[in-house]
């Protein structure tokens, strides 16, 4: 099998764990750890959303990107892979603690050129009972395939 055509051999592993999982306790948000990218093309947030008591409740992720830690910008939709909107829990007429809008995961990537990313959650409700976790997948590596874990 090519490598172009192999994730096990194209991905680093372990994912890096960018947020939690931790509670939904500030609607400004919840700062992702910045992930660093060196050696490789990408990164592929996977967010995971668990149950949310709280109605009407939008959860959005917001990716940022920096050349260091400490000044990260919004990234463009440009540098995108899907967009953060597709990757957002939307608001809904009811909680989420049973059924299929319970315990469900979207992702949205990074192709841009910046050394560092991060993922941060913003809300339109607080609510300690919504718990989110991140995790960054690097892929694309400079050097495959890669160390196995």
């Amino acid at each position: 099998m090519s490598l172009n055509k192999d994730l096990h051999n194209n991905i680093r592993t372990p994912a890096r764990n960018a947020l939690g999982p931790v509670a939904l306790t500030t609607i400004a948000g919840l700062a992702g750890k910045g992930i660093d990218r060196q050696g490789y093309g990408g990164v592929e947030f996977i967010i995971a959303y668990g149950a949310v008591t709280s109605t009407n409740a939008t959860i959005t992720p917001v990716v940022k990107e920096g050349d260091v830690t400490g000044t990260m910008t919004s990234v463009a939709d440009a540098d995108l892979l899907g967009t953060e909107a597709l990757a957002a829990l939307p608001a809904q007429a009811t909680s989420r603690t049973s059924g299929v809008g319970k315990f469900t995961s979207t992702r949205v990537g990074y192709k841009g050129n910046k050394r560092y990313v991060s993922c941060v959650i913003a809300s339109t409700t607080v609510t300690a009972a919504t718990i989110v976790n991140i995790e960054a997948v690097l892929y694309n590596p400079a050097i495959a395939p890669t160390a196995n874990p």
